[in-house]
């Protein structure tokens, strides 16, 4: 079999290799806080191993690394585990605040929402466990200190991301409780996002009561860091709370509803007698069908309304109708998310509505879902 074409990356990311069977990428964004992360450290390493000299740089960046393959791990666990229940899992991307893994598609209960984000965590428990012990039989040196903030690192990401507010895994166990409670899964996503909202808050304003707290004045990238990290999880959760929002109006799209009556005409019959035929039977879209009845092509709307009435009784049908090809044929008893997905696959203006035994419903028009999901949101 010839090899699949590689998959698109997102602008400013690079390919490392792949785990799990996804990608590996890494953004433009780490190779600076690699490089951040290597000068904040380059005093930590020359104390612990005096003399290095601008070595002491390299040792810094290989501990940047080392700490970011802990985090490649984590992501690594949510990618498995997804795997495990039958999702894609495009790519994981490292970037300047952790990691992402690319999730095709939403957990279908609970239960996956719950393991699939919770074992990013504990994974990096378990490496800040296993480091913490490590640490006891290991001498002084570089080494300790690699192993003493491997096991730092690894407890705080997994301390934090258990924080319940989205987009951290926190908040996705907590959407799934919430689901699990009350059977709704939006709902869950509504209570993590003000989770998310209020932990940005919380770390916006952290540095203002630091020197209370644990007796360190803030400095200018004590703020900073805190507006940056803010940020990000006030978008994130916004960004959930809203498509959430959006969602709960899915299930008031139904297919079988918003079919028009429709009427089944020759190929080649004149346009200005399917038009009459249509007035007359009070149908708000046309079908060309075969001699034996079988449906062939959708008459387009904007192409009938685009030819001049002296025109249409010298234009047949079939010149304004487009083919029934894979994916305008659609179940009648398409509802809410399934039915976007089905349209978003065959973009079209008009779709054929059938029974599973083929027999036409109607049609359904893209306009008409819009018009639908409009009226609500109100």
């Amino acid at each position: 079999m010839p090899d699949s074409p590689p998959r698109p990356r997102p602008p400013g990311t690079l390919k490392v290799g792949t785990i799990a069977g996804s990608d590996v990428l890494v953004s433009s964004s780490w190779f600076l806080v690699a490089g951040l992360i290597s000068v904040i450290v380059a005093p930590a390493v020359e104390e612990a191993q005096p003399g290095l000299g601008g070595w002491k740089y390299v040792a810094g960046l290989a501990f940047a690394v080392i700490l970011y393959l802990s985090v490649l791990l984590h992501e690594a666990s949510h990618a498995i585990m997804a795997r495990r229940y039958g999702f894609q899992v495009s790519s994981i991307t490292l970037h300047f605040l952790g990691g992402m893994t690319a999730i095709e598609g939403e957990a279908r209960n609970p239960r996956q929402e719950f393991l699939i984000a919770v074992v990013g965590p504990l994974t990096s428990l378990l490496v800040g466990g296993l480091a913490l012990g490590v640490r006891e039989v290991t001498p002084d040196g570089l080494l300790l200190m690699a192993v003493e903030g491997l096991a730092g690192a690894n407890l705080l990401v997994g301390v934090l991301n258990l924080v319940p507010g989205l987009p951290l895994d926190g908040g996705r166990v907590l959407k799934s409780l919430v689901w699990g409670v009350t059977g709704n899964m939006h709902r869950g996503t509504i209570v993590a996002g003000w989770g998310g909202r209020l932990t940005a808050a919380a770390v916006l304003f952290w540095p203002f009561v630091q020197e209370d707290l644990i007796g360190t004045a803030p400095d200018t990238v004590d703020y900073i860091l805190a507006f940056v990290i803010s940020a990000f999880l006030w978008s994130g959760s916004t960004a959930a709370m809203a498509s959430a929002r959006l969602r709960t109006r899915l299930p008031h799209l139904v297919a079988r509803q918003l079919a028009r009556r429709t009427l089944a005409v020759p190929s080649d019959l004149p346009l200005a007698e399917a038009v009459r035929r249509a007035q007359e039977a009070q149908a708000g879209s046309i079908v060309t069908v075969t001699s034996g009845g079988v449906p062939e092509g959708i008459v387009s709307e904007a192409a009938v309304e685009a030819t001049p009435p002296d025109r249409r009784p010298w234009v047949a049908v079939s010149a304004v109708a487009r083919s029934l090809e894979a994916g305008l044929r659609l179940p009648a008893d398409l509802v809410g998310e399934d039915l976007v997905m089905a349209i978003s696959r065959t973009p079209a203006a008009e779709y054929l509505l059938v029974e599973p035994d083929g027999s036409m419903v109607g049609v359904l028009a893209t306009a008409d879902v819009d018009k639908a999901f409009r009226a609500a949101g109100h």
